[in-house]
């Protein structure tokens, strides 16, 4: 065989060996959400890598087969190829043992770099970056491959499955989607610049349905705007002016005897109506949906859906009431300040290194704007006020202090044991967690 025809063979082996491992980690890569697209829209060889992903097992021994079969010759051809020539030019300058064992070495270090740079690099960097559309190019062409090996197929395919069944090794793969993994996918497209940075912070504030208690986006107790059942019609139109809210509870005698609710736009098509404020109309009350504080945001989203309502009473489990939560305050989670209401924000950003945060800011909220992974005891809190009571073991004063990773959280304004503002600042070695400090 000359020289030629030999290196005319290894290059129909390096092209063979680049074939299968396109093969191979296209198959491998594909991601389903893709491939289920392209085979919506049409493309029948993509539904059949979709199968071949549910039972790789033939298609990945015709690969394995057929790229050993390569290497083996290559290796064989390349030898018998390369190292005649190469003895002959080492001759010229070394002992004739020594040109034939350097002649051997060389022919093997050319032979391997071809097939590992042509036949394995090149040809996976490709598959990688397009695994779709080359897993559905060399569809066909490995079908064909399975058909002709089919008896060595069986074989190797019968004792493979054996060995895993002897091991207890899982043959199939694991396809299931994370919350997790939605989540990593969509943090890359964000870094990507394919989603905007709102957009991945709404997607993730979705998956947090699931995890947030209610109280976190409630309206607490303190801040409630209610009636009472006898309050005569000068005061529901004071309170109304001095409160706007689309939906008022309505109480006998307190706020822990809730008997159910008033729509502000009832009211008013009364008021243009030049008719009295009663709230002892029972056409006029409405049915209060009640809820326990500890159901999450997701949960309280479905009672939402069942009973056609956006406006609930939050209960402890004492049956007093701790809160009220709107539609709007659920969404106002997902959304952040897309459909946020139109007073004060909770969190305002004062500089580089310091933030003005209202104590009953959702503790999550808190987490993400100060890049925090966690805080110390998070199950027995809610809000930036509850954590600053679990830390220092009492009601708060004025100018009372927490130094907690990297941050100091002091309090600026308690009112009637309420915490209405904390100042967290950035320390000046930030990540050294400090006791608490009156």
């Amino acid at each position: 065989m000359t020289l030629s025809q030999s290196l005319f063979i290894i290059c129909l082996l390096i092209a063979a060996s680049g074939y299968f491992s396109v093969a191979e980690i296209s198959l491998a890569a594909s991601r389903r959400l893709r491939l289920r697209q392209m085979a919506d829209e049409g493309d029948a060889r993509a539904e059949r890598v979709l199968q071949l992903q549910e039972q790789p097992g033939d298609y990945f021994t015709v690969l394995q087969v057929g790229q050993n079969a390569v290497a083996i010759l290559g290796g064989i051809v390349g030898e018998g190829a390369l190292s005649p020539f190469l003895d002959a030019a080492l001759a010229l300058w070394l002992p004739p043992a020594t040109a034939q064992t350097l002649g051997f070495v060389g022919s093997f270090l050319v032979i391997t770099s071809l097939f590992i740079l042509f036949a394995d690099l090149l040809p996976k960097r490709l598959g990688m970056a397009e695994p779709e559309q080359w897993a559905v190019r060399v569809m066909r062409s490995m079908q064909v491959c399975i058909t002709l090996f089919k008896p060595i197929v069986w074989f190797y395919s019968r004792a493979t499955e054996a060995m895993f069944k002897l091991l207890g090794l899982p043959t199939m793969r694991d396809d299931r989607i994370t919350p997790e993994d939605i989540l990593a996918m969509t943090e890359a497209g964000a870094r990507a610049g394919v989603l905007a940075a709102r957009e991945q912070q709404v997607i993730a504030n979705v998956f947090e349905l699931d995890s947030r208690t209610v109280a976190s986006a409630m309206t607490p107790r303190d801040r409630i705007a209610f009636f009472l059942r006898d309050d005569p019609d000068d005061v529901i139109r004071a309170r109304i002016a001095a409160e706007p809210f689309s939906t008022y509870p309505v109480c006998e005698g307190d706020i822990d005897h809730v008997v159910g609710y008033v729509d502000a736009k009832d009211l008013f098509q009364r008021v243009l109506n030049n008719q009295a404020l009663s709230l002892t109309d029972e056409s006029l009350v409405r049915k209060m949906l009640i809820v326990p504080d500890r159901l999450t945001l997701a949960e309280v989203l479905e009672q939402f859906r069942q009973v056609h309502e956006d406006f609930a009473v939050i209960v402890n489990e004492y049956s007093l009431i701790v809160g009220v939560v709107t539609l709007n305050d659920v969404m106002s989670t997902v959304m952040g300040d897309l459909v946020g209401p139109a007073d004060e924000e909770q969190i305002v950003r004062r500089d580089e290194n310091s933030w003005l945060i209202d104590g009953v800011t959702p503790i999550e909220d808190v987490l993400r704007t100060l890049n925090l992974d966690e805080l110390p005891h998070a199950e027995e809190y809610e809000t930036l006020a509850g954590f600053l009571m679990v830390m220092l073991r009492r009601v708060p004063r004025r100018t009372d202090s927490v130094n907690w990773g990297g941050y100091k959280f002091e309090v600026l304004d308690v009112d009637s044991y309420r915490i209405d503002q904390v100042m967290v600042s950035r320390l000046a070695e930030a990540g050294a967690a400090a006791p608490a400090q009156p």
